[in-house]
Formats: structure tokens, C-alpha cells, sequence
């Protein structure tokens, strides 16, 4: 696998602007046919979190999966696209409504490409995936650039949680909700279905509580691209201002060796990141914070320093999303809101990644509001 990405600017989703600027991307790693063969059927999976116009900067935007269509266009490829949304979408409406307002339906009417469903799936190494990794040569993957109330951040190797069918995202949050073991499944789905390319969308970015609608969007105008995922999240990253140890998906797919974690040693065409002058992301509010105490201190007060969710009743539209992806089963919807009952609450954040109204908020602890965690 090449350590090789590129980074190149791009200042609007304005369509021949994002499809030459992809092409850039391209290009610069050695064309379409270094990654992908001719001929080939390629499954092509955008970040289609929830159903938010791309505006929001929640999804992967249409113009930069029509770029890509394109390119695997002229060296004659089939294409496939799909996604499987969050969590709430375990219910097949909510993927044709998630489809429809993301503007991925109409996109593949426009471009005559096959839209599919990840409602069947057959068990791979570790975990049931989409059966329709079988039926295609290549993957491709496109993720959004954004932070993340759990993992830190979302690129390249959390987009693929996507591939995982239905209601079974749900006992993986359940089974693994603390974030390092979570981390390790999410490498575990990374080390089973590997892109054959990835192509980061941060033109429109999003930054604070995301990866949904408790995030913030940001004009970073950048595209991203690579066959490295570890070293693509690496400079996600250093762009972010936060050192790439501390995303512990980065962490563990560079210890097992699935890529390269380590700056220094990747090379990056295009824009030299060093220059690009970005001020830091604003980060989530969560408990992966608390990795950066010190060490004897974080064993001392880790216990004490807790996060939960809770709901913005102002905001709440009683919709049901959060009641329905909770993997403990912990939230019932009352007359004036949400109820959580936190002796059961892993804090995952499951409820605040499926809410479409921005209304479930996180909760500190004392010691944390003291130390300003």
C-alpha cells in the first residue's frame, strides 16, 4: 500500500470547479487506473449519515460523488452506489427519505448509476457486512471531514461503519461502546473491506459535537485523497490540530500495520499542509478529552470525569430517533421531551449522532466542568 495522499484546494461545490479539482486529486497519485481496474464494477459509498441537505455539512456532497462517477465513467466501470445510514435508518423508509434529501437519488437518476439498499448482509471475518462488497471489484469511499462525539474524528476508516447492515450497528455500540474497543471494531471492518480509494470531502467541513446536527459546518475548501486510510486520517488530523495518536482508530490501525500513522513518513502531493495556515478545529465535548492528562492523574480521576446526554427541550420535536437507536434501551419519550435513565446510559452518543433536530446536548460531570474538560 502507498503512503502517498494529496491535498488540494477547493473553494465551492460548484460542478466543473469539484470535478476538476477531484481529477487533481487523481492525478496526483497516478491516475484512476493506478486504483482502479477498467472494466471493473466499483461500489462507491459516500458518508449519508442522516437525512440533512448538504448544506449542513453532515453528508458527502452530490457534486463530489458526481466527479468521481465521471472518472470511473471513462475508464468504463460499472457503478454502484449505497450507504447505510445511522442507525435510526435500521427501518428501509429511512434510507429511500435519507436517499431522497441528500440529494444521492437524484444524482443517480442524472447520471444512470445503480442506487442500492445495505438491507442484506452475510458474515465476514469478524462482523456482518453488505452483501454487496461481493458483488463489486473495488470500493471506493468518500467520506466527509468532520469531528466526532466518540471517535474524535470521522474519515476515512470510520465511514466505513456504514457497511454494516441494519440493526446490527446497534449491538456493536452496545457490545463495544467504550471508545477503545470501538476503535478496534472499527479497524476490524477496515482490515476486512478495504477502499481500493478514498476521497475526502472537506470543502464544507464540520467541527464541535458532530458528526451531525450538534456540529458545527466550517469552510475548509479541501479535498483529500488516497489509498492509505491510516495516513489520510493522519493528515485529517494535523489539518484538525490534533495530534493523530490521540484518534485511536489511527492508533490501532498503524499498530497492527494496515497503514502509515506516522506524518513524517507520508507523502503528500498538492498543497503543503504546513502552509495552508488553518486555525484548530473546535473539538467535541467527550471523554476522549480525557486522554490528554497526564498520565497518573488521568488513572487517578478518570472514573469521576463522566459524559451524558441530555435533551434541549426548546429544541426536541418528540420525533423518536434517539428512542430508537439507543443500544440500552435507556430513553423513553414523555409529553415534555426525552427521559434518560443514566444508571443505564453508556454514553455513546448514539441519540445525539441520530437526532435531526440538533436538541440532545452533553452533560459534564462536577470534576469535569472543574478541571475545564
Amino acid at each position: 500500500m502507498s503512503s502517498q495522499i494529496s491535498v488540494v484546494k477547493c473553494d465551492s461545490y460548484e460542478p466543473v470547479l469539484v470535478e476538476q479539482r477531484v481529477r487533481q486529486v487523481v492525478d496526483l497519485l497516478g491516475g484512476i487506473t493506478s486504483f482502479i481496474k477498467p472494466g471493473s464494477t466499483v461500489l462507491v459509498k459516500p458518508n449519508l449519515l442522516m437525512s440533512k441537505e448538504p448544506e449542513y455539512g453532515i453528508t458527502t456532497h452530490p457534486e463530489v460523488v458526481r466527479a468521481v462517477i465521471h472518472i470511473l465513467k471513462e475508464i468504463n466501470c460499472k457503478i454502484i452506489i449505497g450507504d447505510g445510514p445511522s442507525i435510526w435508518g435500521r427501518f428501509i423508509e429511512n434510507v429511500d427519505e435519507v436517499y431522497e434529501i441528500t440529494g444521492i437519488k437524484k444524482l443517480c437518476q442524472e447520471e444512470g448509476v445503480e442506487l442500492v439498499s445495505f438491507d442484506k448482509r452475510r458474515m465476514r471475518d469478524k462482523y456482518p457486512l453488505t452483501v454487496w462488497l461481493d458483488k463489486c471489484d473495488h470500493l471506493v469511499n468518500l467520506p466527509k471531514f468532520k469531528t466526532h462525539e466518540l471517535t474524535l474524528l470521522t474519515g476515512a476508516i470510520k465511514n466505513l461503519f456504514g457497511l454494516v447492515s441494519g440493526t446490527y450497528k446497534l449491538e456493536l455500540h452496545k457490545n463495544n461502546f467504550a471508545p477503545p474497543e470501538f476503535a478496534k471494531t472499527l479497524v476490524d471492518i477496515y482490515q476486512d473491506a478495504r477502499p481500493a480509494l478514498t476521497i475526502i470531502d472537506g470543502i464544507l467541513a464540520l467541527e464541535g459535537d458532530g458528526p451531525a446536527t450538534s456540529g458545527k459546518a466550517r469552510q475548509l475548501n479541501l479535498l483529500l485523497g488516497g489509498a492509505d486510510c491510516v495516513a489520510l486520517d493522519t493528515v485529517m488530523a494535523k489539518i484538525m490540530g490534533i495530534k493523530p495518536q490521540e484518534v485511536l482508530t489511527t492508533k490501532e490501525a498503524a499498530r497492527r500495520g494496515l497503514g502509515e500513522g506516522q506524518l513524517s513518513k507520508i507523502k503528500i502531493q498538492g498543497e503543503d499542509i504546513e502552509k495552508l495556515e488553518i486555525k484548530p478545529f473546535v473539538l467535541p465535548i467527550t471523554s476522549v478529552k480525557i486522554n490528554r492528562l497526564a498520565g497518573p492523574l488521568k488513572n487517578i480521576v478518570k472514573p469521576l470525569l463522566r459524559y451524558y446526554p441530555y435533551s434541549l427541550r426548546a429544541k426536541c420535536t418528540r420525533c423518536g430517533h434517539c428512542v430508537n437507536v439507543c443500544p440500552k434501551k435507556c430513553i423513553t419519550l414523555k409529553k415534555r421531551g426525552i427521559f434518560v435513565d443514566y444508571k443505564q446510559c453508556i454514553a455513546c452518543f448514539c441519540c445525539q449522532e441520530a437526532c435531526p433536530a440538533a436538541a440532545i446536548a452533553v452533560k459534564k460531570s462536577i470534576l469535569a466542568k472543574l478541571i475545564g474538560l
